[in-house]
C-alpha cells in the first residue's frame, strides 16, 4: 500500500534517460545549474559593463538562475526555460563559462579607437568551379505573379478572372 500511494509518485520524478546518446542524466541538475549560473555571473564581471556580450550573458543567466531558484522540479525548469533538457542546459552553461574565459583572454573590446584595419582587395580571377553566389535571372512568371500581387489581382493557373458585370458560364 505504501509503495503504491507514496512510492510511485516519487519514482515518476526520477529521469531514467535523457534520450540523447552520450548525455547522461544528472540527478542533482538543479543544484548544478544554480552553481554554474552563479559562477557565470561572477566571471562575466571581468568584461566591461557597456559591452553587449556582458549584457546579453547577464540577462539570460539571471533569468535562468531565477527560474532554477524558483522551481524545485527539473520538468518545470525545462518547461520555463524552454531550451532543452536540464542536462543540455548544464552543457550550455559549462560552454558559456569556457567562452567567457576565452573572451577575456582575446579582449575584443580592447581595440583602440584610432585602430585602422587594413583592407586587402584581391582582384584574382575566381576559378570556374567556385560558385559565385549570384542569383540567376528570374522567370517571367515570377514578375507576372509579383505584378498581380501588387495590384491585388491573383489568378489561379488555368482560371481566368471574372470582372464585375460578367458572369461565369456554367458548363
Amino acid at each position: 500500500m505504501f509503495l503504491r500511494a507514496i512510492g510511485r509518485p516519487l519514482l515518476a520524478r526520477v529521469k531514467q534517460t535523457t534520450g540523447i546518446v552520450g548525455l547522461d542524466v544528472v540527478p542533482n541538475a538543479r543544484a548544478v545549474l544554480i552553481n554554474l549560473y552563479t559562477k557565470t555571473l561572477k566571471e562575466i564581471e571581468a568584461v566591461p559593463q557597456d559591452e553587449g556580450y556582458r549584457k546579453a550573458v547577464e540577462s539570460f543567466t539571471k533569468h535562468r538562475l531565477t527560474v532554477c531558484e524558483e522551481e524545485e522540479e527539473w520538468e518545470k525548469i525545462e518547461e520555463r526555460i524552454g531550451c532543452g533538457q536540464v542536462e543540455e542546459l548544464i552543457e550550455e552553461a559549462q560552454d558559456e563559462l569556457k567562452l567567457i574565459g576565452k573572451m577575456i583572454e582575446w579582449d575584443p573590446w580592447g581595440v583602440p579607437d584610432d585602430y585602422e584595419c587594413e583592407i586587402i582587395e584581391d582582384d584574382a580571377p575566381i576559378p570556374k568551379h567556385v560558385p559565385r553566389h549570384i542569383p540567376g535571372p528570374l522567370s517571367g512568371e515570377f514578375y507576372q505573379t509579383l505584378e498581380a500581387v501588387q495590384t491585388k489581382r491573383v489568378e489561379p493557373k488555368g482560371v481566368s478572372a471574372v470582372t464585375p458585370g460578367e458572369s461565369q458560364s456554367k458548363a
